[in-house]
């Protein structure tokens, strides 16, 4: 009989993974540790597939194990094993993100509508609306201003604006999106959002 089973007819193996899964939910973070490297790059591989973006994938893969952590208390090893409850996470988060990028397209196309008068022939311009739009821009952070205004001014992607600037590719997308949320809510507030 193999070493591996034993203690009450339990595999020890099983018996380590129910340890370290009660260790994870009493908030052992060595626990989490041992989960997220064993689980992450499944995570990551899921993301990646899903989005195409490595740094979006990132992105989900700390946001799923951020979730899992600070839920940590809800997992019941009884209903699910933690990889099938760390993967619905993840989808989660996925779904949240594929969210986040239509929020972005949309209010990317609403500011370029509302950005480059000069574009829109055929297309009426509301002076309140490009006065907002510049008015919000200047209360941006000052690096997440330079950001917004080299990707609708300049029309450079997030690579580009990373290299020029000097930045993490992922400081540049969450400045972006951090923006782009904040925008939107004050163009919707001003009615100006479809």
């Amino acid at each position: 009989m193999s070493s591996a089973v034993l203690r009450e007819g339990t595999p020890v193996d099983e018996i380590e993974e129910q340890e370290l899964h009660e260790r994870f939910r009493q908030g052992d973070e060595r626990a989490l540790e041992a989960i997220y490297r064993r689980w992450s790059a499944i995570v990551f591989t899921l993301a990646l597939r899903s989005l195409g973006d490595r740094g979006d994938a990132e992105d989900v893969t700390q946001k799923t194990f951020v979730s899992a952590w600070t839920s940590r208390a809800s997992y019941d090893p009884s209903k699910a094993k933690i990889s099938t409850w760390l993967v619905a996470i993840a989808k989660r988060r996925i779904a949240d993100m594929h969210e986040a990028r239509a929020r972005v397209r949309a209010l990317q196309e609403q500011l370029q509508r509302t950005a480059h008068p000069d574009d829109m022939v055929g297309h009426e311009v509301d002076l309140g609306d490009s006065l907002l739009l510049a008015d919000e821009l200047q209360r941006l952070e000052p690096d997440a201003q330079r950001v917004v205004r080299l990707a609708f001014y300049d029309d450079l992607t997030h690579d580009q604006i990373a290299s020029r600037l000097d930045m993490p590719l992922g400081t540049v997308k969450s400045h972006i999106r951090r923006s782009l949320t904040r925008l939107r809510r004050r163009l919707e507030v001003g009615h100006v959002a479809p």
